[in-house]
């Protein structure tokens, strides 16, 4: 029975020609070659699996034939090209750095450099992985790397070039392999099913050619595992998605199609079964967030060459890019990068998938672009959802939305002839951004400063004048002030029939007293304190908070004083104090509290360690001690 040989190997590159997407690599190196312009030291560069290695045997090979062919490229019939394929070449020498990493490995390499060929050439000295050299080794490899000898020449591949000195990258010609795109793995695995009388349908070529992420090496190898499961030598998509365990399009597609529609039940119910066939969450994260990516990039024609599927799945994607609006993209895209980095610390981590499903299924709703137009890939935005919807919204007539901010007052009524304009000597000011504004029945409201930082909403002074009923008409309302706005408001009312308004009206101004402050007592401050330091406790257990709550007060008529150790204890306490000070005051009610504090740093004790320390202490209590280890002449015992 003949020996089942891997098609990485079997079909591995012998010729320049040969090399897969690396031309820019493999044209360099031969006209290097036919120009005899050959560095004395290469590096080569990259991903795994894209041909370093095998460019480095095949320039070896190159450099050493006999009969170059017009093309740069070796013969295969010389003696120097027939003792290679033969692995009997003694002038073509390789090296594993991952396990000859050591100083006297190297040594030994440049023993052998001393030594001209016996036949041919050059000498070349193939070291692989060589970011796994140690330092010492590097070191020992420098002097002959930067002047080898005339028939010496070295090839140097890693993975990890930033771990190599630049020492040694100064001395080498570096080139750098890319990743294979998949079109050049597809078109190479067709060849090779060609060649193996194998029948594999395009899409589960493109598929396998996607999942090697540009490494060559990777995608035979899942080809050889997908021949091997076809026991009938037909290689077929739905296999492919189940040997290499990959997500379908069509979940994703699925899915997206039942979040556009809000529908929440269905979407819940493909993550489940995504998840019993036992895929990874947050691989599914990581996959849904690159199906909006993709189908963000077909909104533009300029970004639709960015989608690396296969034809038919690109129609998929633009079909279903014409239904979703930018504003559900961007915001998908936003959300699931919350979701992909909290998802390793969350104790439930499928509840995450599902909330981020859940406030997708909602942004119809709160996004409503039904009604929207849709937004240009390269417009002006913030990515904010509720930002686009409000910015470019506009009816489907054609009649722009109107925003909250851009909704003005109504005119005040015009006044007519029977309805003459009652004139009424009342100063308003803006207050919170807000001007008083006419009421319904003709009354106006002024907001004055405050006199002694009271609210006096409700015992404001009143002005009641005549004035002939005026229609209701709805108006803009300011938002409501909050409760701890502290503002003094004078309120005129107007009523009456229009035949009572004369020329001279009486005017009646009621005016209501003031609260005044409250005095407390040194108890009533220290149990409201340690309320309020309990309830902070409660709401955020900050040690260094409770410290600084917990200091002793002096109460110094209405001013609290408190001594603090630090200036960390300062900062907390002016994040602590307009909310304490609210509390103080409102609970003693008196607003004439104030809080003031010092800063006393405390002596740090020296602590005693060693017999001088002892000693100098003892002495410092007792100064005859000087005097008794002079007499006797002692000496400290350290």
């Amino acid at each position: 029975m003949e020996n089942f040989v891997v098609s990485a190997r079997k079909y591995r590159p012998a010729t320049f020609d040969t090399v897969v997407g690396q031309e820019h690599i493999t044209t360099t190196l031969k006209n290097a070659i036919k120009t005899n312009h050959l560095a004395s030291a290469f590096l080569f560069c990259g991903p795994r699996g894209v041909g370093k290695t095998t460019c480095a045997r095949i320039l070896a090979k190159t450099i050493n034939c006999q009969n170059l062919t017009p093309e740069g490229e070796a013969c295969d019939t010389c003696e120097s090209c027939v003792s290679f394929t033969q692995n009997a070449s003694f002038n073509i020498h390789e090296l594993d750095a991952a396990s000859n990493n050591s100083v006297e490995d190297i040594r030994n390499l440049i023993d052998q450099v001393r030594y001209p060929p016996q036949s041919g050439k050059y000498k070349i000295y193939i070291i692989d992985e060589v970011h796994m050299l140690s330092s010492a080794a590097f070191n020992a490899f420098l002097k002959t790397l930067e002047e080898p000898p005339s028939y010496a020449i070295f090839i140097l591949a890693t993975t990890e070039k930033h771990k190599i000195l630049p020492t040694i990258l100064s001395r080498c010609q570096i080139f750098d392999f890319n990743r294979i795109q998949p079109g050049h793995i597809s078109d190479h695995l067709a060849k090779i099913a060609s060649k193996e009388d194998i029948t594999a349908e395009p899409e589960a070529l493109d598929l396998i050619a996607q999942k090697a992420d540009g490494g060559l090496r990777d995608a035979l190898s899942m080809f050889d595992l997908n021949v091997t499961f076809a026991a009938d030598r037909v290689i077929r998509y739905k296999e492919v998605l189940d040997n290499l365990h990959i997500l379908d399009y069509d979940y994703y597609f699925k899915l997206t199609d039942s979040l556009l529609a809000g529908n929440l039940p269905q979407s819940l119910l493909t993550v489940d079964e995504i998840l019993r066939k036992g895929f990874d969450g947050h691989q599914f994260v990581v996959g849904f967030c690159r199906h909006f990516r993709d189908l963000l990039v077909c909104k533009d024609p300029a970004t639709v060459q960015l989608l690396q599927v296969t034809e038919n799945v690109r129609r998929q994607y633009l079909d279903q890019s014409a239904k979703a609006p930018m504003s559900f993209l961007l915001s998908a895209l936003s959300l699931g990068g919350q979701c992909d980095m909290n998802y390793k610390q969350a104790k439930d981590q499928r509840l995450h998938i599902e909330l981020w499903l859940m406030k997708l299924a909602n942004l119809r709703h709160v996004l409503n672009w039904d009604s929207m137009p849709e937004l240009p890939l390269h417009g002006t935005h913030n990515g904010d959802a509720t930002s686009l919807a409000q910015s470019g919204a506009e009816k489907k007539n054609g009649e722009p939305i109107p925003s909250p901010s851009a909704v003005s007052r109504p005119e005040p009524p015009t006044p007519t002839a029977s309805q003459p304009l009652t004139t009424h000597p009342i100063t308003s000011e803006p207050v919170n951004g807000y001007q008083s504004s006419p009421s319904t029945n003709g009354s106006s409201a002024a907001v004055k400063a405050p006199t002694n930082g009271h609210t006096a909403l409700a015992n404001a002074p009143v002005t009641v004048e005549a004035q002939a009923p005026v229609a209701p008409k709805p108006q803009y309302a300011p938002p409501a002030r909050p409760a701890s706005s502290r503002l003094r408001t004078t309120i005129s009312l107007t009523a009456g029939p229009a035949s009572a308004a004369t020329d001279t009206e009486e005017v009646t101004t009621v005016k209501a007293p003031t609260r005044p402050d409250k005095s407390f007592t040194f108890d009533e401050l220290r149990d409201q304190w340690s309320t309020f330091a309990r309830l902070r406790r409660q709401q955020n257990d900050i040690t260094s908070e409770q410290v600084v709550l917990n200091r002793d007060l002096v109460l110094d008529g209405t001013t609290i004083r408190l001594t603090l150790d630090n200036t960390l204890q300062v900062d907390f306490l002016t994040e602590l104090k307009p909310e304490l000070l609210g509390y103080l005051r409102r609970e003693l009610q008196n607003s004439q509290i104030q809080i003031e504090h010092q800063v006393v740093i405390q002596e740090v004790k020296k602590m005693i360690y060693s017999s001088q320390d002892k000693y100098n202490y003892m002495a410092e209590k007792n100064p005859a001690l000087h005097e008794l280890r002079k007499v006797l002449n002692l000496e400290v015992d350290y």
